[in-house]
């Protein structure tokens, strides 16, 4: 019999109580709860997550069908479909949101050595949103479109370790280049847009606080060449240049120099045009950076598809944004645990693992990965042996 933890517990045992306790004071979340607290609605909405409940009362079936084990779960309320809904729809989101932040800052230590295919000193951040369709019949604060509803998740991904550092999540009628006014910049870091954040007044704010930028010129881009730099050719790098703005508005909001690169990719056969207030890396990874942007894409079609954000267990705003940022936080908690056990296994095997082992009583090392565990104690056995 093993006496042990079950892997959810193990699991939870990569979180920090202390620190959730300080994101539940912060915001009052436990006032007048008597049984199931913060930390009870996190355990289900986890649980959730991990497994794909469909609904809460999926989640419930599930869990009291394991009745039992929940006090060793670490849920100490009494799990039921209506408390659970209540608490989603109650209990401020900024709870898990806080939350999150404080396993992206753990999970960012552990990355912070791991490469992405280029050698940089600096940080380097992929920026970018995905819109998550609702019916507006039923969230009706969730503005998009006419007869259509939406949220987007805005998200700021740092590309050592795929981890969303940023998350913004707003109603699908906010336009992305909004949320370059959020942005907190930091000094020398660099950041990869699309042309959705093409706006100059904001990329020049990135300019002033000493970031560097890297996105994509539009079809009508007009500017005025002051120089070109040699290129070679042969790696795809058609023309490295030193160029102003042309246009009032343009030039009023971008005073400053630009750099305008133009790239030929092999392998899509297009022709790219990239600007950028970084003149000192070479070009050829100037255009690397840009095709290291398609990692947030990755990030959103895997979140997606292993995790439940598509399909929401409450239709208020309070509800939704649970939801989501505890989704984040459960993307942020496998990656520490696959950093932290030096696991070889893609994020997408381990949460499959861990999918259909939650209640098992086994090292969570020994689940995760290949390698055979030999239980030092034996239990007792006093049956006869047939063929002594």
């Amino acid at each position: 019999m093993n006496s042990g933890k079950t892997i959810f517990a193990q699991l939870m045992d990569f979180v920090t109580p202390y620190e959730f306790r300080k994101c539940v004071d912060r915001y009052d979340g436990n006032h007048k709860v008597i049984s199931f607290s913060c930390w009870d609605q996190y355990l289900c909405m986890a649980f959730a997550q991990l497994t794909y409940r469909e609904s809460l009362r999926d989640i419930q079936v599930c869990l009291r069908a394991a009745q039992s084990k929940l006090y060793h779960l670490g849920i100490r309320g009494k799990v039921s479909r209506n408390t659970l809904a209540h608490a989603n729809q109650k209990r401020d989101w900024r709870i898990y949101a806080d939350f999150a932040h404080v396993l992206i800052a753990k999970a960012r230590k552990l990355y912070a050595n791991d490469t992405f295919g280029i050698e940089l000193d600096q940080a380097v951040y992929a920026l970018d949103s995905t819109t998550i369709n609702l019916c507006l019949a039923l969230f009706p604060w969730a503005e998009f479109r006419k007869h259509k509803g939406a949220v987007k998740l805005h998200t700021l991904l740092d590309l050592r370790g795929n981890i969303p550092t940023i998350a913004i999540i707003t109603t699908g009628a906010v336009h992305d280049v909004n949320i370059l006014d959020d942005l907190i910049v930091e000094p020398g870091s660099i950041y990869i847009l699309d042309r959705g954040y093409l706006d100059y007044g904001r990329l020049f704010k990135i300019h002033q606080n000493l970031g560097f930028f890297v996105t994509r010129a539009k079809i009508n881009f007009s500017g005025k060449r002051l120089y070109s730099r040699p290129v070679d050719k042969s790696t795809g790098v058609q023309c490295d240049q030193i160029v102003t703005l042309k246009g009032y508005y343009a030039k009023r909001d971008y005073p400053e120099k630009l750099r305008r690169i133009r790239y030929f990719d092999s392998k899509s056969n297009k022709r790219l045009v990239f600007l950028t207030n970084n003149f000192s890396l070479p070009a050829e990874t100037i255009a690397e950076l840009y095709r290291n942007r398609w990692q947030v894409e990755l990030f959103f079609k895997w979140i997606k598809q292993h995790l439940r954000i598509k399909a929401f267990y409450g239709t208020t705003e309070n509800a939704v944004k649970t939801q989501i940022w505890i989704a984040i936080s459960v993307y942020v908690l496998v990656a520490i645990v696959k950093k932290t056990l030096n696991l070889d296994h893609s994020l997408y095997t381990i949460l499959q693992v861990l999918s259909v082992t939650l209640f098992e009583k086994t090292p969570i090392l020994q689940a995760l990965s290949n390698a055979s565990y030999t239980n030092q104690v034996k239990p007792f056995s006093n049956q006869l042996n047939l063929f002594d």
